[in-house]
């Protein structure tokens, strides 16, 4: 049965992995820890994970009845990887359970802010949501919120112009995270107002 699992799955079975690989990949990129002003904790990272995650489920919604079962074979995958994350930090196996329905919870909850602020009319909710979430109580520049934001909107129409089967087959590619340049232009510009 073991060597079923190692050797037998299909290239199908592998589809998961890669949209999650593909996405933590992304959600670590150095730039918004180090520009962006993301606390590179184990919070700021599940944060980043979670943003990403809900970018690609997000997509794999337009992918019809195969696409939401892809999508929950991510989200499946997300929290396998939280649990397993949970233990190594040294979590006991009898609290393991009830961290991951908070986070779980949380998850859910962060969807419904992302999905209400990236809607038509949702002036600030989706900076709100990005300011409360990803940076909790940190003090960080406006500007940074707003690249932020701008990053997530850019991100979340370059998968939505994907062709869909490319995405269930694996390959999602997201909008470069902001450089520094254009960082430190809107902060300059911010202090000049």
């Amino acid at each position: 049965m073991i060597w079923r699992n190692i050797f037998g799955r299909s290239p199908r079975d592998e589809t998961p992995y890669a949209l999650y690989a593909g996405l933590v990949a992304q959600a670590r990129s150095p730039q918004f820890y180090l520009h962006m002003n993301v606390p590179d904790t184990a919070e700021g990272r599940f944060e980043m994970v979670a943003l990403h995650a809900f970018l690609v489920l997000r997509k794999l919604r337009s992918g019809g009845e195969e696409g939401k079962a892809l999508g929950q074979k991510v989200f499946d995958i997300l929290f396998d990887d939280m649990d397993q994350t949970l233990r190594e930090m040294g979590v006991g196996d009898l609290s393991v359970g009830k961290k991951i329905k908070a986070l779980a919870s949380s998850f859910y909850g962060r969807i419904q802010a992302y999905e209400e602020g990236l809607g038509e009319a949702a002036g600030e909710r989706l900076r709100d949501a990005l300011r409360r979430n990803l940076y909790g109580g940190l003090q960080v520049r406006d500007e940074q919120v707003s690249s932020m934001e701008d990053y997530v909107r850019r991100a979340d129409r370059a998968l939505l112009d994907q062709p869909i089967d490319d995405v269930m087959a694996g390959r999602a590619v997201f909008a470069s995270p902001p450089d520094v340049t254009s960082i430190e232009a809107d902060l300059t510009e911010g202090e000049l107002r």
